[in-house]
């Protein structure tokens, strides 16, 4: 079997270096990559340089939640939507990831649904609907998405912990029909969370079940990112990032997931 789709989340906070990082993204092996429109609300700030005794430099960041938030009219949503369309060679997933599932959307769920409309109406490859939309809501989004030709990532994030394996395949299973692909991501708190990812994934690799990519953030996060072709995942979500310990996040770089496929021989 093909090893799964790599998608490169983007995670710079203007449309320019956006484009730019889609098109570092492709040169380094994904197949596809998501544009974090609400990231585009966000201020990055200028890193803190602290130079040691021995004249070593070293920078960080303050965590992306102390960012500044630009109000949601600040953006002009169709001519970024527009710009990032031209801009961008690569298949586009689309999300609008709202704050309580780990986003930075400043608006309210009315103006994030209106993006998504916008998004699927500019022929984009993708479209990510959280299963926390309203009913009606999505529904209607969702048929705007197969009359569009746009497939649909069908997903949850759970941002306080991550349940046990026989509930997230409960989970994929019933959930199956909301998308083309069913995404879970949760947030591990010690490698038994991590382990509890693998074993859903190995589970629903082994019987008849719609497409899945399973992962986590945090420490352990990266194990079903890197084993990703033995469990059945579909899809498999990199960065570009390339920190220091980013395993620790349970993030994995682009390069290094093909690596590390390479090495394992899958």
């Amino acid at each position: 079997m093909p090893n799964p789709k790599i998608c490169v989340s983007l995670e710079e906070t203007t449309v320019k270096a956006m484009v730019d990082e889609a098109a570092r993204a492709g040169l380094h092996g994904a197949d596809m990559v998501e544009v974090r429109f609400d990231r585009l609300y966000l201020t990055k700030p200028q890193a803190t340089v602290v130079e040691d005794e021995e004249g070593n430099r070293t920078s960080t960041m303050p965590p992306v939640n102390d960012w500044a938030v630009a109000d949601v009219s600040e953006l002009e949503v169709a001519e970024s939507i527009a710009a990032l369309k031209e801009g961008i060679s690569l298949p586009v997933v689309f999300a609008v990831r709202p704050v309580r599932e780990g986003g930075h959307f400043p608006g309210n769920e009315e103006q994030r649904v209106e993006i998504l409309e916008q998004a699927i109406g500019s022929s984009v490859a993708w479209i990510d609907l959280e299963l926390s939309i309203d009913s009606k809501a999505r529904k209607a989004l969702t048929e705007a998405a197969k009359s569009a030709s746009c497939k649909i990532i069908a997903s949850q994030h759970d941002v306080e912990g991550t349940p046990s394996a026989e509930e997230i395949v409960t989970m994929v299973s019933e959930n199956g029909d909301s998308g083309d692909i069913f995404k879970y991501c949760s947030t591990v708190n010690d490698h038994q969370d991590a382990l509890q990812i693998i074993d859903a994934a190995n589970t629903l690799s082994t019987q008849e079940s719609p497409l899945y990519s399973l992962m986590a953030l945090g420490n352990g996060g990266d194990w079903a990112r890197l084993h990703a072709p033995t469990l059945g995942q579909e899809m498999v979500y990199a960065t570009m990032r390339d920190e220091f310990r980013l395993s620790d996040k349970g993030l994995v770089n682009v390069r290094d997931l093909q690596d590390a496929w390479r090495l394992l021989e899958y």
